[in-house]
């Protein structure tokens, strides 16, 4: 009886922090209206054109001073690569309408191991104010 309860009581121990995890997601997200996903991928939808909505990502990503590595285009969606310290930032730009655009966002950290939701959600509050302001 014993065993068994130590087994339960250990199995339960890493739950906990789960329920942190998406209680705390949901009211960040619920807050700034920017959207979450388990993987680490953060998104939003702006009411602005993809030309609008990329000078304000680069122009984000240059005041929190990371470097962009790479931009690419295929079709009707922009694709950024940035690098800040050991983290991978991925910013995918999908043109829905003339002048709506989604923007994706991932942040990877240790090579792809870890995801910083955090660096992700700041760099699409940073593109809303830049996009606020155009």
């Amino acid at each position: 009886m014993r065993k068994t309860i130590a087994v339960l009581a250990l199995s339960t121990l890493g739950l906990g922090g789960c329920a942190a995890v998406g209680l705390t997601a949901l009211g960040v997200g619920m807050g700034t209206g920017v959207g979450h996903h388990l993987g680490g991928m953060v998104y939003k939808t702006f009411t602005a054109s993809q030309a609008q909505v990329k000078k304000a990502a680069t122009g984000a990503l240059g005041r929190m001073q990371v470097k962009v590595v790479k931009s690419e285009r295929e079709g009707t969606t922009e694709t950024i690569a940035a690098k800040a310290g050991d983290r991978d930032i991925e910013i995918v730009l999908e043109a829905l309408t003339p002048n709506t655009t989604r923007m994706k966002v991932t942040a990877k950290q240790n090579g792809g191991l870890l995801t910083d939701g955090a660096t992700a959600t700041e760099v699409i509050l940073q593109t809303e104010k830049l996009v606020g302001s155009s």
